[in-house]
């Protein structure tokens, strides 16, 4: 969906249309949740600080979020979808993967089907998409968001490298600021570039992950979509009413997302194996820090001695700290969990 949250406040309320909206609060510590096209052309994004918002657009106007709300818009754009494919992956509330191969309107072109879509969330639920075309999910996602706002796009497998060829690293599904820059040091801007390198270089230099890299700069994506996506983590944060910087401080903040955290665990019966420590430094510039146990993480006398052993490795004396993040990952999956691979998928964003 194209600015979903903030579209939805358009919607619902006519006085905000044509206005710069951001969801979120106006206050200092507050952040952008989503922000309408009219706020994005004064650079205002999702994640961005309130404060930074306001200086880039001082007529932005807040409102809150309202959760419940969006999770029942999401669950009417998903019958739509269930009218044409019972093989829909959720990525968020606002995205999904939908496999139309074999379709339930018999309907022999993806692209068609992706505009019919299109037109049912405009005229039932008055909110415009963005759909993405292709073969794979690596590629449909590209195609998502190639043309927003009401976007449809098809990448034929035929085009596939013509098309990435001259896409920026940053748009590559994976690609964050971090990992941007890593790649701009080394000489890669484009996609062009990625695929000129060899697959031994992109492994020495990210990791695992450099095998990714390298199949996407082919348009090469091999994972089906998923229609029941098994839960791969569970987590939570904590943005602090001021940065904070006293050790005593930052222990006790620590607690309290630790104790947020099992709570969390036992409310979904989740059991993972890997404990990961997310830092937001005051300037916005974030770390994450993560170790693998034997046993399952649970308990809080368990999880808190690893999260403050996680936090030893972070020097936050002279960086002060803005928000703390712990999640539970890597839990034991069972064997079926994969669905075949289908030819055709395409993608709502």
């Amino acid at each position: 969906m194209d600015a979903f949250y903030a579209s939805v406040e358009q919607r619902d309320n006519p006085g905000l249309r044509g206005k710069p909206v951001a969801v979120g609060h106006a206050e200092a510590r507050g952040v952008v949740a989503a922000a309408s096209y009219e706020a994005r052309r004064y650079g205002v994004r999702s994640a961005m600080s309130s404060r930074k918002a306001l200086r880039l657009c001082p007529h932005l106007v807040f409102v809150p979020g309202r959760m419940e709300v969006y999770k029942a818009v999401s669950g009417q754009i998903h019958e739509i979808f269930h009218e044409y494919t019972d093989l829909v992956e959720p990525i968020s509330l606002d995205e999904a993967f939908l496999d139309v191969t074999v379709n339930k309107a018999g309907m022999e072109l993806a692209v068609d089907i992706a505009r019919e879509i299109k037109h049912k969330i405009r005229e039932r639920l008055h909110l415009v998409a963005s759909a993405g075309v292709s073969c794979n999910k690596f590629l449909a996602k590209i195609a998502s968001d190639y043309r927003k706002p009401d976007g449809l796009c098809t990448i034929h497998p035929s085009q596939a490298l013509e098309f990435t060829a001259a896409l920026p690293v940053e748009s590559f599904w994976g690609v964050g600021p971090v990992t941007a820059r890593r790649m701009h040091s080394l000489g890669i801007y484009t996609g062009g570039q990625l695929r000129a390198c060899s697959r031994q270089l992109l492994v020495s230099e990210f990791g695992k992950v450099g095998n990714v890299y390298y199949d996407f700069a082919r348009g090469i994506d091999p994972r089906p979509v998923e229609p029941v996506r098994v839960r791969k983590s569970i987590g939570c944060e904590r943005t602090l009413e001021r940065d904070i910087s006293l050790r005593s401080s930052v222990i006790i903040e620590l607690y309290h997302v630790a104790v947020e955290l099992v709570r969390r665990l036992e409310g979904k019966d989740f059991r993972g194996n890997t404990l990961t420590l997310k830092i937001k430094f005051h300037d916005f510039s974030q770390i994450t820090r993560s170790l693998t146990q034997e046993h399952e993480l649970v308990s809080l006398d368990v999880i808190l001695p690893l999260a403050k052993r996680l936090l030893r490795e972070v020097d936050y004396e002279h960086h002060p700290i803005r928000l703390i993040g712990l999640s539970v990952s890597n839990p034991h999956e069972g064997e079926g969990q994969r669905q075949a691979w289908r030819q055709l998928r395409f993608d709502f964003g």
